[in-house]
C-alpha cells in the first residue's frame, strides 16, 4: 500500500507485521498495534494542548493590547513547559473534609471526557472512527464532563465550589438541548449520524446551507465549554474559581488543560459539521493532505471561541438561562423542521445551495423582527408604568 494514500493503514500493517514477526498471534498483534496507536494519538493531543496554552495567551494579549509570552524561548514558545514544571512541583493540598477518592478522580475524568471525543473526530478520510451513531457518541461522552464538574464541587467541601459546579451543570444541561438540535441538521442533510459520513457528504459546506444552525451550535458550545460570556462557574467576584477552587498543582492544571483542549475539540467538530472537515483541494489525490485542512479549519473555529471569550462581558446566571429557555430552545425547535422541510423541497433543484441560504436569511430576519416587536412592546409597558406612577 502507498504510504501517502493511507499512512495510518500503512503503519498499522507494518507494526502488526513486526509484532507478528516476534512470534505474537495475529489477533494479539493487532490489539497491541491499536494500543500503540491510541498512545500515540493521546501523546500528540496532549502536546497540542501544551501549545494551545501558548496560543490562548497570545490571542488574549492581542485583544487586550498586550504582548503575551515572549521571554522563555523564541516567541515565548517554551513558556507553557515552564508552567507545567511549576505545576508539577507545587505542593498537593487537601482541604479538611474532602472526599479524596472523588476529589482526585474528578480532574482525571474531566480530561478523559475530552480525550474520548478524539476517537470519532474525523482528522482525515482514513483517521477517526466512523461510528454510525457518532453524533450520539459526542453527546453521551460530553456528559462525562458534567459528572466531573459536580464531583469536583461536591468533594471539595467548599460552598463556593459546590455553587460553582451547580451553576455550570445547570448551564451544560440546559444548553445541550439547542446543541443537539443544531447537530440534527447536518445529520438530516447527510442522512447519517456518522461524523466522517457527514464530512464526506459536504459537497457544499453546511455553514452555507445552514448558517443559523452554525450560530446556534457556536453559542451552545460556548456555554457548554463554560467560556465567557457564559463562565459563571468562575465568576471571580462571586465564586472565586468555582468548582476547582480547592485544586492545586497538576490537578488544577488538568482542569485548565481540559478547558483549552475541549475548546479546540469543539472547534474540530465545527470544522467537521459545518466547514467540510478534511475536504479541500487535491485531497482526493493526496488523502493525507486532509489533516492539514482539518487542523486549519479547527484552528479558525478555536479562534472564534477566543474572539467571543475576550470580547463579550459575563452575563448573570438568570439571564443566561433565560436566553436558553426563552429563545434558543424555541428557536431550535422551529429551525430543525423548517430546514428539514426546505432540504426536502430544494435538494433536487439546481439552486439548492442558494435556496437554503436564502431560507436561513428569511427565517433569521423573521426572528429578529419578532424580537424587535416584542422588545418594543415591553418597553412601552415599562414606560407606561413609569408615567402612571409618576
Amino acid at each position: 500500500m502507498d504510504f501517502w494514500s493511507n499512512p495510518v493503514k500503512f503503519l498499522d500493517d507494518w507494526l502488526t507485521g513486526v509484532f507478528s514477526g516476534w512470534g505474537m498471534a495475529a489477533d494479539a498483534a493487532r490489539v497491541l498495534t491499536a494500543f500503540v496507536g491510541i498512545l500515540v494519538l493521546i501523546t500528540l493531543v496532549m502536546v497540542l494542548d501544551i501549545f494551545l496554552v501558548w496560543l490562548e495567551r497570545k490571542i488574549v494579549s492581542r485583544f487586550q493590547d498586550r504582548i503575551g509570552p515572549n521571554r522563555v524561548g523564541p516567541f515565548g514558545l517554551i513558556q507553557p513547559f515552564a508552567d507545567i514544571i511549576k505545576l508539577i512541583i507545587k505542593e498537593n493540598i487537601y482541604p479538611v473534609g474532602v472526599d479524596k477518592a472523588v476529589f482526585n478522580l474528578a480532574p482525571v475524568l474531566m480530561m478523559m471526557s475530552v480525550l474520548l471525543l478524539w476517537a470519532v473526530l474525523p482528522l482525515t478520510s482514513f483517521l477517526g472512527l466512523d461510528l454510525n451513531v457518532g453524533v450520539l457518541y459526542v453527546i453521551g461522552v460530553g456528559a462525562l464532563g458534567t459528572v466531573a464538574i459536580i464531583m469536583a464541587g461536591w468533594s471539595s467541601n467548599n460552598k463556593y465550589a459546590l455553587l460553582g459546579s451547580f451553576r455550570q451543570v445547570a448551564v451544560m444541561i440546559s444548553y445541550e438541548i439547542p446543541m443537539v438540535a443544531a447537530l440534527l441538521i447536518p445529520t438530516i442533510f447527510a442522512g447519517s449520524m456518522g461524523i466522517n459520513s457527514i464530512v464526506a457528504a459536504q459537497d457544499t459546506w453546511y455553514i452555507v446551507l445552514a448558517p443559523l444552525a452554525f450560530l446556534l451550535f457556536l453559542v451552545s458550545a460556548t456555554a457548554e465549554l463554560g467560556r465567557a460570556p457564559f463562565d459563571l462557574t468562575e465568576a471571580e467576584s462571586e465564586l472565586i474559581a468555582g468548582h476547582h477552587i480547592e485544586y492545586s498543582g497538576m490537578k488544577f492544571g488538568l482542569f485548565y488543560a481540559s478547558e483549552l483542549l475541549h475548546a479546540f475539540t469543539f472547534g474540530g467538530f465545527i470544522a467537521a459539521f459545518f466547514f467540510g472537515g478534511w475536504r479541500g483541494p487535491w485531497v482526493e489525490a493526496y488523502p493525507a493532505l486532509g489533516l492539514f485542512y482539518f487542523i486549519v479549519k479547527a484552528t479558525i473555529a478555536y479562534w472564534l471561541f477566543g474572539w467571543i471569550k475576550y470580547t463579550f462581558p459575563r452575563i448573570r446566571i438568570d439571564k443566561m438561562l433565560d436566553l436558553n429557555w426563552k429563545f434558543l430552545v424555541p428557536f431550535a425547535f422551529v429551525l430543525v423542521p423548517f430546514l428539514a422541510l426546505m432540504h426536502a423541497l430544494l435538494r433536487e433543484t439546481s439552486f439548492y445551495a442558494l435556496g437554503m441560504f436564502l431560507a436561513n436569511i428569511a427565517l433569521g430576519w423573521a426572528t429578529i423582527e419578532i424580537l424587535r416587536r416584542r422588545a418594543h412592546g415591553e418597553r412601552a409597558k415599562v414606560e407606561g408604568a413609569v408615567e402612571m406612577h409618576g
